[in-house]
């Protein structure tokens, strides 16, 4: 058994020295939090990617295709089949920016707004199963930590 700083012991279950690698538990730890997240969202049929695209678009009514691809962090090919799948389920519409036809803006349509509701309903659901392993300090402690590895 390996122990932390605070000599608590972890069970390394024969994994052996790859328990004290810090990107192992977070492989890990994504992968439980994303099973949950797709359990949670099975009824949906929404992607992470695609509740992402909705909410920003919600709270930015008529942003750019490429202001939406900067603020993911995904490239611009990414978000346009994001975009295009999310356009044909009738949840967005794309428009000419009135101040560079270039861009395209988005927003979302009724049916749009309603899959956003309830998939909101469904992140606060996967919200309080992830956050209930921590204290309220513990989740800002961590979500500080792994901003740090992301920004």
């Amino acid at each position: 058994m390996t122990r932390t700083d605070e000599e608590t012991p972890i069970d390394d279950s024969g994994v052996g020295p790859i328990s004290d690698i810090v990107g192992f538990h977070i492989r890990l730890a994504h992968g439980a939090v994303y099973r949950h997240f797709m359990e949670t969202f099975a009824d949906l049929g929404l992607t992470q990617k695609q509740v992402s695209v909705l909410w920003l678009v919600s709270d930015h009514p008529g942003i750019a295709q490429t202001d939406l691809a900067q603020r993911l962090q995904m490239d611009r090919a990414t978000v346009m089949g994001i975009i295009n799948r999310l356009q044909a389920r009738d949840y967005l519409v794309r428009g000419a920016s009135e101040t560079d036809r270039r861009r395209q803006t988005l927003m979302l349509r009724p049916a749009g707004r309603q899959a956003l509701e309830e998939a909101l309903k469904a992140i606060r659901e996967h919200e309080k199963w992830l956050t209930s392993r921590f204290t309220k300090r513990e989740v800002q402690q961590l979500v500080r930590l792994l901003a740090r590895i992301h920004e």
